[in-house]
């Protein structure tokens, strides 16, 4: 019965993974979230602390 619960719990985990990586619901693309000029990740909508990136 456990073994089937394990089963169970990897394929739903797998499937949502998948649905994850698709951009249209709602993924997200890292290299959006670069800075253009040093290549730090950027967390937020705000500028990058470097000061370089002309996107806000």
């Amino acid at each position: 019965m456990i073994l089937k619960i394990v089963t169970l719990f990897l394929i739903v985990m797998g499937v949502l993974a998948m649905f994850g990586k698709l951009h249209w619901l709602g993924g997200k693309r890292l290299s959006n979230a670069k800075c253009r000029a040093c290549g730090r990740y950027r967390i937020g909508k705000g500028p990058c602390p470097c000061g370089k990136d002309d996107r806000a």
